[in-house]
């Protein structure tokens, strides 16, 4: 499987208080299969009919954070890019964060308000 191109759109991010119910809706409105994330607690992966690998994830947003839907733009360096949103009049919400996977993400706003994320997959080891 080839990796996404940098900064493209290549993950997105469904958060709700109510997981089950986004599973039943979701997967029936378009056939999507959910897994449990073998690397984070409360994160379900997204998998579409057909798709190798999953391409979104739905977030538990019990304890008070709220509900959303955001992309996320895979990047060469995730502080490069919060830096250069900061200059372009964004705001970084979420500072960059190292998952356990490696995997790195930050959210940010554009200057409208708009919530995305960005992020940088884990390091593959050499073979």
């Amino acid at each position: 499987m080839q990796a996404p191109a940098y900064d493209t759109v290549s993950w997105f991010q469904i958060g709700t208080d109510d997981s089950e119910g986004a599973q039943r809706f979701y997967g029936g409105l378009f056939g999507w299969k959910f897994t449990l994330d073998p690397d984070s607690d409360g994160y379900d992966l997204i998998k579409f009919a057909g798709a190798e690998a999953p391409s979104g994830g739905i977030a538990h947003t019990g304890g008070g954070a709220e509900n959303h839907a955001m992309f996320l733009v895979v990047v060469e360096d995730v502080a490069a890019a919060c830096a250069a949103a900061e200059k372009l009049g964004g705001k970084v919400t979420l500072a960059p964060t190292t998952a356990g996977s490696g995997l790195v993400f930050a959210y940010l706003n554009d200057p409208a308000g708009n919530q995305f994320g960005v992020f940088t997959p884990p390091a593959v080891p050499a073979t």
